[in-house]
């Protein structure tokens, strides 16, 4: 049945011309890598795939999705911290009240644990990873992020529009499913429009920008379903739509396995070759002589060490001499497996075998992603770690697991990405600093010309630590040095008082040394 262009399913279908051009590409790229992540068009549970000759590019696509998910969920430290407006921050100073600035900052440390133990509970690395790998196959995926975990849309299954600086617009979403798990009250109206041979319906979900918001809501055979309908704020939408290589006044971005689908063709073909030559190749024939004294069935049903009547002369081996061209073939192919091993970061050493990764590994990692990778670390920083951290704390939020923050002075911050690079930067270049004039000048000119304070406070700021509280001001350095020197000359008084004691106690009988002693007591009880 003719379904019109105005519901949800004919936007559906005039979005489909314009992704057609990128899915075709996405099964291009899924061939020589992963088949089963994107399948051909008409796929269903009995498709048989083929296997690539090779193995270097799926080997490629798990190893890059591995440290980008390594970098950008790690597993043993918050990729995001809580902050409060530097306006909130200096009237809290002005007004000196340091302990509640201090409490503000405990609780905020307190939700960022919260929100990673609930990341772990619901194992969301599991569908990121999976993310992954289609954003660096097809370049496009979307994201479901809901209360049960992370659902993951591969292109086949979302259209999107964006405006020429990239924001989302409309995204719609199909997937087929029953009839019977839709509410009783459009129930026997889709009945009625299903095909003679149709069993399930397609579902489509419609999310559309309207000004500071996003409004949501489903439809299957141009009905609307009841209850569907809602709306997001801009910032913690549910669905959000990735990119791994962003495309000016494009609706999608292009995957990381297209800008080598040639390295990746020529080595299947190579691969291919040298494969089916070597098994031609090793292919013996013998061959006897026509006419010869020699029988050829002989020679075949004979078991080894056997004696039978011929002539060697007769006898001659068939084989392909064809090992110089092996030899070009197979340079050639170890040449291009060498490019692609590192264009997938597949000969990086950064990171250790080892179930921990340290945060200066993670800082190592995301640096070696952002100089290959060519800034696609920021853009995943931007478009999918905020995003992904706003709407778990919508939820958590709802669900009466996190207290309700203010918008306006507390907004999660990225600590990965080029911010935690630039603070690592900053950090080597002051410690190569510091290393400089110690070794040069001596550590007492070092400590007599540098800002010791200063110097502290610069290192726990490259390391995303608030010195404020944790190193201790001039001030207060001069406060604890008085103190240090009063404390060190009563006691000098105090010495000097038990000599001049000693010497006076000397010089008392022992009989009036009680008494003295008893006398001194009382006045000191009677104080």
């Amino acid at each position: 049945m003719d379904i019109k262009k105005s519901t949800v399913q004919g936007m559906y279908e005039l979005c489909e011309a314009v992704r057609e051009n990128y899915l075709d590409r996405a099964r291009d790229s899924a061939k020589l890598t992963l088949p089963t992540l994107i399948p051909p068009s008409g796929a269903s549970a009995s498709t048989k795939y083929s296997t690539p000759m090779q193995g270097i590019g799926a080997r490629g696509v798990n190893n890059l999705a591995s440290k980008l998910l390594l970098s950008l969920v790690p597993p043993n430290a918050p990729f995001f911290r809580l902050k409060m407006d530097d306006f909130v921050i200096k009237d809290l100073e002005a007004e000196g009240d340091e302990a509640l600035k201090s409490s503000i900052e405990e609780g905020l440390s307190a939700i960022e644990r919260a929100i990673m133990t609930d990341i772990e509970i619901k194992a969301d690395r599991v569908a990121i990873n999976e993310a992954l790998k289609h954003l660096i196959i097809a370049g496009n995926v979307l994201l479901f992020v809901a209360d049960e975990g992370i659902r993951v849309f591969p292109l086949s299954r979302y259209v999107v529009k964006r405006d020429p600086t990239g924001n989302v617009l409309e995204i719609i979403t199909k997937e087929s499913i029953s009839p019977k798990v839709l509410p009783e009250e459009v129930q026997a109206a889709i009945l009625d429009k299903l095909g003679d041979n149709e069993k399930d319906i397609d579902l489509y979900t419609y999310i559309c920008r309207k000004k500071d918001k996003f409004e949501i809501y489903q439809e299957a055979k141009g009905i609307q379903i009841p209850k569907t309908f809602g709306t997001f704020p801009l910032d913690k939408n549910p669905y959000i739509p990735l990119r791994f290589n962003r495309v000016d006044g494009s609706d999608y971005g292009r995957g990381y396995v297209e800008e080598y689908y040639g390295d990746l063709k020529s080595l299947e073909g190579l691969t291919r070759a040298i494969v089916e030559g070597s098994a031609a190749a090793s292919k013996v024939l013998f061959m006897v002589a026509p006419n010869s004294t020699t029988r050829a069935r002989k020679l075949a049903e004979s078991p080894n060490g056997a004696i039978i009547e011929g002539s060697a002369n007769d006898v001659s081996t068939l084989q392909v001499n064809k090992f110089a061209d092996f030899r070009i073939a197979y340079d050639t192919m170890n040449r291009i497996e060498g490019r692609l091993q590192y264009a997938f970061l597949m000969n990086a050493s950064i990171q250790r075998d080892a179930e921990r990764v340290t945060s200066t590994e993670i800082k190592f990692m995301a640096e070696d992603l952002e100089q290959a990778l060519g800034g696609i670390y920021s853009i995943l920083s931007q478009e999918f770690q905020l995003p992904y951290v706003m709407r778990k704390m919508a939820i958590m939020e709802k669900n009466k697991k996190l207290p309700k923050l203010p918008k306006s002075s507390i907004r999660p911050s990225i600590v990965t990405g080029l911010e935690a690079l630039g603070r690592g930067n900053d950090k080597n270049k002051l410690i190569s600093f510091l290393t400089t004039i110690n070794n040069t000048l001596g550590v007492e000119a070092a400590t007599k010309y540098i800002n010791v304070t200063d110097a502290i406070s610069r290192l726990a700021t490259s390391e995303g630590i608030d010195p404020k509280g944790l190193v201790r001001s001039e001030d207060e350095l001069q406060a604890e040095a008085e103190a240090q020197a009063q404390e060190q000359q009563q006691q000098q008084i105090q010495d000097m008082a038990m000599q001049a004691g000693s010497k006076v106690a000397g010089n008392i009988p022992p009989q009036s040394l009680g008494a003295a002693l008893q006398e001194a007591q009382n006045i000191t009880e009677g104080n």
